[in-house]
């Protein structure tokens, strides 16, 4: 999905691309206009991080609440509200106004992957919120340890299949994406794989680079280092598409698996309730910002690529991955820890 939405536009040609963001740039400023004669934001926002400080997610969010501060004139607060997986803060923007003041930035594991996780969680993913922008997504790169006797994914798979139960794959914990899209693969391509749960991906990649595991899927950023040091043998990338950053490896889907794609985003959303208006305009200011090259360029410097995309291309995509994680997760029977 994701994939397909991306590359649309290099299809159709130089010409289209223009348009598009002719039309972008259009909507944005008229969208800019119609809300200069209203009195929206006429006071703070607050973007709700349900994580604690230092993170992705709260990087992101604190560099667009940054930027979005200069372009209202009014101050974009970024608080963190951390616990329960992320559930307390997601929970408090279910719960607030829905007049565009308090806002949710939260990544796929709080909206398409807590809801089937947990028991009595307090929200809906389709219920509670209203999708407002996809403002990065990230992807995963498999990666073996350096001895591994396999090059590419039809040895890796392989292997796995003559040594049943023996080959470990490291993650950075229970239900977290790492875990999430090594199942998914495992379910995949009919593997039987024991998965060792780290706390945190650091000791994780840690323990793939020793050895102590055999495999892992993670974040390109985390790991390219190891990577171009040797340290870390990339097999697949987990995105419909193959990554810039490592323009070689090639996907999963390319190596077999057809319709094989793992994403995981960052977006803002709102209360569901609110106004329209108010998601279109926000979404709009996103995308703005977004298409600077700065922006852009810090991004990418996490591992995110920016999205430029309306409210409703940002609800197919939570869509199919709710369906994609629901079922990934009954079938692998994953209860958080």
């Amino acid at each position: 999905m994701l994939a397909r939405l991306l590359i649309s536009s290099a299809r159709r040609g130089v010409f289209m691309r223009h348009a598009q963001i002719f039309y972008l740039c259009v909507f944005a400023l008229g969208s800019t206009w119609a809300w200069s004669q209203t009195d929206f934001p006429n006071r703070s926002i607050t973007f709700i991080v349900p994580q604690s400080a230092a993170g992705s997610t709260d990087t992101v969010a604190r560099l667009t609440a940054q930027q979005l501060s200069d372009v209202f004139g009014k101050q974009v607060i970024v608080e963190n509200r951390a616990g329960a997986s992320g559930i307390i803060g997601a929970d408090l923007v279910a719960k607030a106004s829905p007049n565009g003041y308090t806002l949710l930035v939260a990544g796929t594991g709080i909206i398409a992957i807590n809801p089937f996780l947990y028991k009595n969680i307090s929200y809906d993913p389709f219920k509670s919120f209203a999708p407002i922008a996809l403002i990065g997504y990230s992807n995963d790169v498999l990666v073996v340890h350096p001895s591994v006797p396999a090059n590419n994914l039809t040895e890796l798979i392989a292997l796995a299949k003559a040594q049943p139960g023996e080959m470990k794959y490291a993650s950075a914990g229970v239900g977290t994406s790492p875990h999430l899209t090594a199942e998914l693969f495992r379910q995949r391509t009919d593997t039987a794989l024991m998965h060792v749960p780290y706390k945190g991906s650091t000791p994780a990649v840690v323990a793939t680079v020793s050895g102590e595991t055999s495999m892992m899927f993670t974040g390109i950023a985390s790991s390219i280092a190891h990577i171009k040091s040797g340290r870390l043998k990339p097999i697949s990338v987990s995105s419909g598409a193959r990554s810039a950053s490592l323009p070689t490896v090639p996907t999963i889907a390319e190596s077999g698996y057809a319709d094989f794609e793992v994403n995981y985003w960052i977006g803002l959303f709102a209360p569901t309730g609110t106004s329209p208006e108010i998601v279109k305009y926000l979404n709009a200011q996103i995308n703005l910002l977004l298409r600077q090259a700065s922006t852009r360029e810090r991004f990418q410097s996490l591992g995110l690529e920016p999205f430029l995309g309306t409210p409703e291309q940002f609800a197919e995509i939570i869509q199919k991955d709710v369906a994609l994680w629901e079922k990934t997760i009954r079938m692998g029977d994953i209860k958080a820890e």
